[in-house]
């Protein structure tokens, strides 16, 4: 005997109990519904279905019919179709979500995912039991196959802590110094400048003398040296349970964005931080981001311009004796400028920006600017000016057929050149008077 059977063989043996009570007079029409869970009304409709065709009568009249709700065949088919065939091995939350996205599909999850257990594409999640073992730390940036076929790749991620909300994400082959400075830019162009900004403890993020131990705040790393200029308050973490909303976030971009983009076959990272960037982040913020509890914004507007030469590596350099500056296996060599010959044995400083390009600078003058590779990046010439600051040279005068402009020590015009004063000039033919010793060897050559 089924489960269905059994219970209706239940409900008929109460009704017959309760029906002889009321034959009895023990109870009436009124209280022998309200113990079946029917109304008055019902229950007399029930009694006389019963005088009429016995036990017969009682039984539900819905058995062995097909509900209007239920869920036409070929529906079934085609989505145990589009999991089998193209998102085997999504969990079941995100193939229902994607399903009702793109296809309008109108059945519930629950439904889903029983279809999905009884055709046995999706196994039933085991029962937990009570043993607890140690979790293992989760390592940076969060290194995973983030790519179909391609190694473990890093997601750098910029998160709200107060709303859940992604501001920015994408995928590198190594998280480091300049994947953060291209994140802290990304956020603050957006949003603007956080009061404080909390991260694990890299060595990109913060010296430690000592492994596992507090971190030495003042011995600056870049991103720190950064961010104390921006006036940032640079916040440490210290335990996993500081860390696990954002362990949760990663857990679930783990189970859900390798998926998205092997679906719609994305294999290079530029692709990927696209579709990540224009499709994955809207629809991610829009299902999990909540409503801040204060609705007032904490941060504040800044001017991107200058956080061009902050948010960047800094190191300072000596110039060389022939005008060039070293920087990792890179010469840069300085041009020439006006404001000096050359600039030996100075001070500078090298930047490097997000992009890979390089500018030395001497104070706050930019000297030059370089690619990665270390070639100069020559800016194009301004316009001349429309007004000459001097009238043009003699040369240039005639070679335009203006004629050649008198010289600085030419007469006016309608003015007689006077005669020259003081000493005559020496006549050319004219020489020095000899003294007596050279005119006596003069004399004693000849002879």
């Amino acid at each position: 005997m089924n489960r269905t059977a059994w219970l209706q063989d239940r409900r008929m043996q109460k009704f017959r109990t309760v029906l002889s009570r009321w034959e009895r007079k023990e109870l009436s029409a009124q209280e022998a519904g309200e113990i079946l869970g029917m109304s008055e009304r019902q229950f007399r409709r029930y009694r006389r279905r019963y005088e009429e065709d016995g036990f017969a009568g009682l039984a539900d009249r819905r058995l062995g019919k097909a509900s209007f709700k239920r869920v036409p065949v070929d529906k079934i088919a085609w989505m145990l179709g589009q999991y089998r065939t193209h998102h085997m091995g999504w969990n079941v939350k995100h193939f229902h979500e994607h399903i009702q996205r793109q296809y309008g599909f109108e059945w519930g999850y629950t439904w889903t995912k029983t279809q999905l257990h009884v055709a046995g594409l999706v196994a039933r999640s085991r029962r937990r039991g009570p043993h607890r073992r140690k979790r293992p730390r989760k390592p940076d940036a969060s290194p995973f196959a983030w790519l179909e076929g391609a190694p473990e790749l890093d997601l750098v991620v910029t998160m709200d802590d107060a709303t859940g909300e992604i501001y920015s994400a994408f995928v590198v082959e190594e998280e480091g110094t300049v994947s953060t400075f291209r994140a802290l830019v990304e956020v603050f162009t957006a949003r603007g400048l956080p009061s404080s900004l909390y991260t694990d403890r890299g060595s990109h993020y913060f010296f430690t003398p000592t492994a596992g131990e507090a971190v030495d705040k003042e011995r600056l790393t870049q991103v720190g040296r950064a961010l104390a200029r921006l006036g940032i308050e640079h916040i440490p973490a210290y335990s996993p349970q500081a860390r696990g909303r954002s362990e949760r976030m990663f857990g679930t971009l783990q189970g859900r964005l390798p998926k998205e983009l092997s679906l719609f076959g994305i294999h290079d990272i530029d692709a990927a931080n696209r579709y990540i960037r224009e499709v994955y982040l809207p629809l991610h913020n829009d299902q999990f981001a909540v409503p801040p509890q204060i609705d007032e914004s904490a941060f504040v507007a800044v001017d991107p311009a200058s956080l061009v030469d902050i948010l960047c590596i800094e190191h300072d350099r000596v110039v060389a004796r022939d005008n060039t500056v070293a920087y990792e296996s890179r010469t840069l060599q300085l041009p020439q400028t006006p404001a000096r010959a050359h600039y030996v044995k100075a001070n500078v400083k090298i930047r490097e920006y997000p992009d890979g390009t390089l500018a030395v600078f001497h104070g706050p003058r930019r000297l030059a600017r370089y690619t990665a590779h270390g070639h100069e990046i020559v800016e194009a010439p301004t316009a001349k000016s429309l007004t000459p600051c001097s009238p043009p040279s003699r040369t240039l005068r005639a070679a335009s057929g203006g004629g050649l402009r008198p010289s600085l020590t030419a007469a006016a015009r309608g003015v007689t050149r006077q005669r020259q004063v003081g000493t005559e000039k020496r006549p050319s033919g004219r020489t020095k008077k000899l003294t007596r010793k050279k005119e006596a060897y003069m004399a004693a050559v000849s002879a």
